[in-house]
């Protein structure tokens, strides 16, 4: 019960492929490519939105004390 070899993956190949068929794996991994792709952008816009923290020379090290006051219409 080791690890398979390459006969055991290319027997679970053909099992696979007889059973869903050429056609419809190709669709599923189109499907799954296109779910990557569009998570990858989210991701990535997602980040652009954000302004980085920048930790240069000036304000490396310094603590910024401050009061948290709620904001009211005026």
């Amino acid at each position: 019960m080791g690890s398979f070899s390459i006969w055991h993956w290319l027997i679970v190949l053909v099992v696979v492929l007889l059973i869903f068929g050429t056609k419809k794996l190709r669709n599923i991994g189109s499907d799954l490519g296109g779910a990557v792709k569009g998570f990858k952008e989210g991701m990535k816009t997602a980040d652009d939105d954000k302004p980085a923290a920048r930790l240069d020379g000036a304000n490396a090290g310094q603590t910024f004390e401050g009061e948290v006051k709620d904001k009211t219409k005026s």
